[in-house]
Parts: C-alpha cells; sequence; structure tokens
C-alpha cells in the first residue's frame, strides 16, 4: 500500500511539473509570437459573432490601439470594405482577402487583409481573426519596377529607330556591301559605347568630355594626345548623348580618313561653351576643329557623315549645326539647346 501511494504521489507530482512545463511552454510561444509580429509589423484582431474586440495585438497606425476601436483611423470606405468582409466571414465560415491603399501624409499606404473564421469543436463560427501586413515599400517597388520597364520599352523603341535610320542613311550612301557593312558596323559600335555609358549611370546620361573621349579613343587615337577638349563638361541626357556620341564618331572616323588624326602629330580641339540663347535660356555650343595639311584629300561629294552632322543629329536635339571646310581647315559647330543637358 505504501508503495502504491508513493507511486501515486510521484505520480501527481509528474502530473504538476509536466502541467507547470507545458504552461512554461506555452508562456514562451506567446512570447515568441508577440515577438515575431512585432518585428514582421503584423497586427492582428479577434472579434466575437457581434464584431466585440476580444483581443488585439501589434496594432500600429492607422490601426486602433488595444483598446481603441477597431476601425482606428480608417477612411469610411476602407472601414466598410473590412467590416463588410468580415460579416461575410462569419456568415459562410470561409476566409477572405482584401488589399488597401490609405492615404498617408507622405503618399499611399499599402496593406493586405486576411480574414478567416474562428470555428469551435464542432464546426460553428464563434469568432473572426483580421491580420493586417503594411506592404508599402514592396507595392512602391513594383511600382517603380513598372516605371523602368516601361522607359527601357520606350528607350529601346527610341534606339530602334536611330539604328533602323543609319542602316537606311548608310546604305543610300555605301557603293558596295562590304563598305556598307564596314560603316554600319563602325556607327552600331559608337551607339553601343554611348549606351553603354548611359546604362551605367542608371539612364541618367553621360557627361560629354567622357563621351567625346571615349568615341575618339575608340579610333586608335590617344586621347591624351590627339584630343584638345576645353570648356564646360554639361551632364547629357540619354538622347542627347546617344547624338552627340554619333556626331563626334563621324568627325572622328572622317579625321582618321582624311583629316588631323590621320598623321602621326595631329589632334583635334573640342570646345563646349555655354552660352545665352533665346528666352533667357543656356545653350550648349559644342565645336570640333582640327587643322587639315596640304595632304589631306578630304571628300567633297555629301556622304552620310555630313547628312548626320548636318541635318540628323541637330534635327534630334532641336539644335541647329555648320559643318565648314576649308583648304587648311574643318570646323564643325553644334548648338545644343537647354533640354539636352544639365549642369549641376
Amino acid at each position: 500500500m505504501q508503495s502504491r501511494a508513493g507511486d501515486m504521489k510521484d505520480s501527481g507530482r509528474s502530473d504538476e511539473i509536466i502541467a507547470l512545463h507545458s504552461a512554461e511552454s506555452g508562456m514562451q510561444l506567446g512570447r515568441a509570437l508577440l515577438h515575431a509580429l512585432h518585428n514582421a509589423g503584423i497586427s492582428v484582431l479577434y472579434q466575437d459573432r457581434e464584431m466585440k474586440t476580444v483581443w488585439a495585438r501589434n496594432m500600429r497606425p492607422p490601426w486602433a490601439s488595444d483598446t481603441a476601436d477597431s476601425n482606428g483611423n480608417l477612411p469610411l470606405a476602407q472601414a466598410e470594405r473590412i467590416g463588410a468582409a468580415k460579416r461575410n466571414v462569419i456568415a459562410s465560415g470561409n476566409p477572405e482577402h482584401l488589399e488597401l491603399s490609405i492615404p498617408a501624409d507622405d503618399g499611399v499606404r499599402w496593406f493586405q487583409i486576411w480574414v478567416d473564421a474562428d470555428h469551435d469543436d464542432g464546426g460553428a463560427v464563434q469568432g473572426v481573426v483580421t491580420t493586417m501586413v503594411e506592404t508599402t515599400e514592396q507595392k512602391r517597388r513594383e511600382q517603380t519596377l513598372k516605371t523602368l520597364l516601361r522607359e527601357v520599352s520606350h528607350r529601346s523603341k527610341n534606339l530602334l529607330a536611330i539604328i533602323q535610320s543609319i542602316a537606311t542613311q548608310t546604305s543610300r550612301y555605301s557603293d558596295t556591301l562590304g563598305d556598307f557593312l564596314t560603316r554600319f558596323r563602325g556607327r552600331l559600335q559608337s551607339l553601343a559605347s554611348s549606351q553603354d555609358l548611359v546604362t551605367s549611370s542608371n539612364w541618367r546620361g553621360a557627361a560629354l568630355r567622357e563621351l567625346v573621349s571615349g568615341q575618339v579613343g575608340r579610333y586608335g587615337a590617344d586621347p591624351s594626345r590627339s584630343l584638345r577638349f576645353q570648356g564646360a563638361n554639361p551632364y547629357l541626357n540619354p538622347n542627347a548623348a546617344l547624338h552627340i556620341g554619333l556626331a563626334m564618331h563621324e568627325l572622328a572616323v572622317n579625321s582618321v580618313s582624311y583629316g588631323a588624326l590621320s598623321r602621326a602629330d595631329g589632334f583635334v580641339e573640342v570646345t563646349a561653351d555655354l552660352t545665352a540663347a533665346s528666352a533667357g535660356e543656356t545653350a550648349l555650343s559644342l565645336t570640333w576643329a582640327e587643322a587639315i595639311g596640304a595632304n589631306d584629300n578630304q571628300p567633297s561629294e555629301k556622304r552620310f557623315g555630313s547628312v548626320a552632322l548636318e541635318r540628323v543629329v541637330p534635327a534630334s536635339l532641336n539644335g541647329t549645326a555648320t559643318l565648314e571646310i576649308t583648304r587648311d581647315r574643318l570646323e564643325y559647330r553644334l548648338i545644343v539647346p537647354r533640354g539636352n543637358f544639365e549642369t549641376d
């Protein structure tokens, strides 16, 4: 008997210990879940069938505090949407999901709302659990990505239009297929070089000096020796960078073939001045100048290079251009309106 009594006492103590451990585990789990809710920014609200708040955890603006009304500071229309969803869940027992946009001082805040029924052991709905998660940053990233994709699509179409125009004009001024391929390949590489600068700046554009130096340097000329750049160094927008890059390409190719860069000691001068234009705006005056030697045989007939310099490039920038070739000098001057660049 004593042994059985001792066993019963030991069993009772074990049950108490197990119950104590279970209670402690439950408290630890509760604390852990509260930390998780807080760290994840998740708000949870439990209400009975009469929509009276039983408990609430981690309720932040615009939601209610633990003691405030469950609708918090929500606009009336949004509060009514949530209320209707809760009534539907209580009536049907089926969960519902909402996405809400709520006006805020810094724009709009976005939330994902889940409304779930709490069933008793018999399956009847005895309450409703509402979970609110803010997704504002995710929504802003999605909107930014959509904007960037639209911008990429727009710029890609512009780039394809430029390539199509170059292909058409190059074929018009090429005598043979080999001549066309050589010239067209060089112009595509020029666009690619300018596009690399634009892309590396997150589509902001390109600095003028870097653009000019890159185009001259592509043809074996050492820009530190063969290019003398002076004046302002504005930041060109993407469209201006592509078209001015094309102009610099045509001038560099011509110079390497017929002009100053065809000689070991030859160099070109590029000057960028910010000048007053109409309506008080500032325009960029870009000048390429080089000396032509007695043996330099500049072609006299019109080619795509001169067409691009005098018509295509200035028209694309809403600017003007002049190309003057005399016996001993070549000078190209391009006037670029302010909308194509920034100076800050």
